[in-house]
């Protein structure tokens, strides 16, 4: 059955915005943590909220409290070893595919290699200068994974980026200060040189090879 609120039903998140944005915080705030949906009720995690909320005491007793949280801390131990153990076999077997990957592509037409394993591609030769650590240059960018993803672009956006040489990952900061104002370059970046073992998730994983066009457009 609807309300005569544009026909929503009662539940819907139109009819308790406050309600819904506290649900959809704390929920992410769980994931964030670990939690999966299926680890709990929702008629529990309800009263749960609902007697804390009303100053209530607890519905168990001190030591089911704490049978649960113990039950809880093991259980999210469980996950992140099990995560970590995944994202290290992830890492090593990534790490061969890049070395193999980064391998290939210096011997692709146009490719030239700067220090730390960085290749690199000229698309367009500048005529400016080129910025120090300490500048703040604007550029325009694409970066794509070795699959041709695309994990991010201010071209996409539209909107040139800006941010100071040494305040990006090492391998952009060695290529920038190579690179004259006016260049547009194709940037290789071996995984040492980007987020290495960690990744930046959830679009780089670890380990991955970072394909960039850059160009840079002004020493600010």
């Amino acid at each position: 059955m609807t309300t005569p609120l544009h026909g929503q039903d009662a539940a819907s998140p139109v009819n308790d915005p406050v309600g819904y944005f506290l649900g959809f915080s704390v929920g992410q705030s769980l994931s964030q943590q670990g939690f999966q949906s299926t680890d709990f009720t929702n008629p529990g995690l309800q009263q749960g909220l609902g007697d804390a909320l009303s100053g209530k005491d607890p519905a168990l007793t001190d030591e089911q409290l704490a049978e649960a949280q113990g039950k809880i801390q093991a259980m999210l131990q469980k996950r992140q070893a099990a995560k970590n153990a995944e994202m290290r076999e992830a890492a090593a077997k990534n790490l061969v595919s890049s070395k193999d990957w980064m391998a290939k592509n210096a011997k692709a037409e146009g490719v030239q290699e700067l220090d730390k394993g960085i290749q690199y591609k000229v698309l367009t030769e500048g005529e400016g200068g080129s910025p120090t650590p300490s500048d703040v240059v604007r550029v325009h960018y694409t970066g794509k994974l070795t699959n041709g993803e695309v994990f991010d672009s201010s071209v996409q956006r539209g909107e040139p980026a800006e941010f100071p040489v040494n305040g990006v990952i090492q391998g952009w900061q060695l290529a920038l200060q190579k690179m004259k104002v006016g260049s547009k370059w194709m940037l290789y970046i071996p995984p040492e040189m980007g987020y290495g073992e960690r990744g930046s998730q959830p679009k780089i994983g670890p380990n991955e090879v970072l394909i960039f066009e850059v160009e840079l457009l002004e020493i600010l």
